[in-house]
């Protein structure tokens, strides 16, 4: 059992979680695990649970409050925790293991030991973030915890989110940045640092324009909703990039962050202060307690802003008694805050240089589309006629017509991981001899799910074809999310670089249909295996040897997987690692809950759930409704007329569904959800609607 408080408060067990409904002993379980390990005073305790207005029986209440969270705990079977009554209060004990607060917080310790070895302290650092669940005590109602404890948590994950950013931009990886920062600078628009961070990283991508625009929006949104200009450190930023200077090695520029100068507040998108890693801690302080912070007047044309009235002096906190804050450069302190003149107005000339930086500390650009050799697929079986038919079609003479006539030779289409790529890959490697200029795969869909543009895959096309032979080339576009992703790169003339034959393989959850309307080929729609091709995948992957041992056993396990090729990868990759596993046993093992055990425990983005979720996450949020709508009602709503209660879902929302791989063709009826997708709803849903425990 373990205590969630980065989030809603709550129980887990396993993938099996409780949240807490609001109540005073929430309030007090929360104020005591915020400070676990520690002794907490009965008066703090009874203002954290009724506020600064207490009733005058507080004393009493606080202990009956006490007695309903032991009763709480021996229900759930809370064991190696427990609220201890010590002279002038109350202690709770716990650890990483059993609070997310402190396993998140020995992480970052851990984390910031690895100061010399950049890439294990990002991995630990992002590790740490992850353990963050949503909204802060979203379901504790006490106005002191809100007020006292909620922004020092934020701010720790502040630091840490700053931290990460600052990480990837010294390693050079620029993309991987800006996608945590546009979310960070959407969230926290006040938050002078990561906007920064995100010009930099801009700036270091070779995309001038975009970085300048980005100030632009920031200095806006500050003289606007605040009454404050950019911190000097941004504005010699901007400097820096209108004169087209190198920035240096990434680290400088985070330490300039913390110069003298005024700082902005942390602001949310919701107005709240939260607090900044690179804002004057006096500043925050006073706009958290809502006092009103003496602002400069506005700047003339022509003259320098005049310096603000420095803020009250409020004592910075001890470092040693918040060990768990991550002190990246940009949070250095720095004495005597005075605002720095603005920077004169710089008129670039025609010609000169256009901002990008050189190669001293800049980050490549994005040049790398996810373009690279086509992979081989290991342990692959099935699909014969498949691939048979794809490969005749791939090698059949280019047709004839106008030279800038490209049909689209073949689209893969099926549900999420049901094998498109696999396929693709496994042919394209059975026709090398065909394509003497190369086969590419191209990756439509960035790691974080994000679509590439077909601008932006058009551009890493040109580079990565220019380097093959000549000849034909074959080409896989993998995962294209839709047909106008696609479809300016089989315009006539193609992407640059591409000669004449060309042929194209396109997979894709979505049945492409207006693509094969406008551009021509061939769809091979993918299915779950049958019940040989999955007991063959058993057979390639973990030898005739184990498995003809146990042939029923084996049966058993791919009907439980569903006959899924993802499900029985994953299943075979965790049978690999356990060879002294029956595979009877693991029938039982895996019985017991396939959602949660067809998963790879060091790499939770390899599992059946996370594919789904991901998969869903895609849809149009009216669709996803409907699905789920489907997926936890009775088999009848995918008829035509439904049941009577429920009445038909219409037609055209079950052919959305369907081109989407989410509805399979019949039999039995006109669609059926494949069983693990169907569960998967289902336990989602039953997660999400649980009740809420009232203590």
């Amino acid at each position: 059992m373990r205590f969630q408080l980065l989030g809603p408060l709550a129980l887990a067990d396993g993938p099996d979680t409780v949240v807490l409904q609001p109540s005073k002993p929430a309030n007090l379980l929360a104020a005591l695990l915020l400070n676990a390990n520690s002794t907490v005073s009965a008066g703090y305790l009874q203002r954290a649970v009724w506020g600064e207005e207490q009733p005058a029986t507080a004393k009493a209440a606080l202990q009956t409050c006490v007695l309903r969270l032991r009763r709480l705990f021996a229900k759930h079977g809370v064991t190696g925790t427990a609220i201890e009554a010590v002279p002038g209060g109350y202690r709770i004990v716990a650890g990483p293991p059993t609070l997310d607060l402190l396993a998140y917080r020995d992480q970052v310790r851990r984390a910031t030991a690895m100061d010399r070895d950049p890439e294990a302290e990002l991995y630990m650092l992002r590790d740490a973030l992850s353990l963050w669940q949503g909204a802060l005590l979203a379901n504790v109602r006490s106005a002191v915890l809100h007020r006292d404890e909620v922004p020092r948590l934020a701010e720790e994950r502040l630091r840490v989110v700053e931290r990460v950013c600052d990480l990837l931009l010294g390693l050079g990886r620029c993309g991987e940045a800006l996608v945590d920062l546009w979310t960070a600078t959407r969230v926290y628009p006040g938050h002078e640092r990561f906007h920064e961070q995100l010009i930099e990283a801009l700036y270091r991508s070779g995309r001038q324009s975009q970085a300048l625009a980005e100030y632009r929006r920031v200095k806006d949104f500050l003289r606007e909703e605040l009454g404050v200009d950019p911190s000097p450190s941004l504005r010699r930023l901007e400097l820096s990039i209108l004169r087209g200077e190198e920035l240096g090695p990434v680290g400088q520029a985070a330490l300039a962050a913390s110069a003298p100068g005024r700082a902005a507040p942390v602001v949310s998108a919701s107005g709240e202060a939260v607090g900044s890693g690179s804002a004057s801690h006096a500043v925050v302080s006073r706009v958290v307690r809502g006092e009103t912070v003496p602002q400069p007047d506005a700047e003339t044309p022509g003259s320098e802003p005049a310096p603000a009235p420095g803020p009250d002096p409020v004592p910075a906190p001890d470092p040693a008694t918040i060990p768990t804050l991550v002190t990246a450069p940009a949070l250095t302190s720095a004495p005597a805050p005075v605002a720095a003149p603005a920077p004169a107005p710089v008129t670039v000339p025609p010609g000169a240089a256009t901002g990008a930086p050189s190669a001293a500390g800049a980050c490549a650009p994005p040049a790398d589309a996810g373009i690279g050799p086509v992979p081989a697929v290991p342990h692959f079986t099935g699909r014969a006629a498949e691939a048979e038919a794809m490969a005749a079609r791939l090698t059949a003479p280019p047709p004839t017509g106008p030279a800038d006539h490209r049909a689209l030779a073949v689209v893969v289409s099926g549900a999420p991981g049901i094998g498109k790529s696999a396929l693709a890959q496994h042919v394209a490697r059975q026709v090398g001899d065909a394509f003497p200029a190369g086969r590419l795969l191209v990756r439509m869909t960035r790691a974080d799910g994000e679509p590439r543009t077909a601008d932006e895959v058009a551009a890493a096309l040109a580079d990565a074809l220019g380097a093959t032979g000549e000849g034909r080339a074959l080409l896989i576009l993998d995962d294209v999310v839709d047909a106008d992703q696609v479809r300016p790169l089989l315009t006539p003339g193609g992407p640059p670089g591409t000669g004449p034959g060309l042929a194209v393989v396109v997979t894709s959850r979505m049945g492409l249909g207006g693509l094969i309307a406008t551009h021509g080929g061939w769809v091979q729609r993918l299915t779950a295996f049958t019940e040989a091709e999955s007991y063959g995948l058993l057979l390639a992957a973990l030898g005739a040897e184990r498995v003809e041992a146990e042939p029923e056993a084996a049966h058993r396990l791919t009907a439980v997987c569903g006959h899924f090729p993802a499900a029985l990868r994953i299943l075979t990759a965790r049978l690999l690692t356990r060879p002294g596993l029956r595979l009877a046993d693991a029938v039982d093992w895996l019985g017991d809950d396939p959602l949660a055990r067809l998963t790879l425990t060091d790499s939770p983005g390899h599992s059946v759930t996370g594919l789904f979720d991901r998969a869903l996450d895609r849809l149009d949020p009216r669709l996803s409704q409907a699905f789920t709508h489907l997926a936890q009602g009775p088999p009848e709503l995918l008829a035509d007329g439904g049941p009577e209660h429920e009445g038909p879902v219409p037609e055209a929302v079950r052919e959305q569904l369907a081109d989407a791989g989410l509805l399979e063709d019949g039999p039995p009826g006109p669609y059926r959800i494949h069983g693990l997708l169907r569960a998967h709803v289902r336990r989602t849903a039953r997660i999400r609607d649980r009740r809420t425990e009232k203590v």
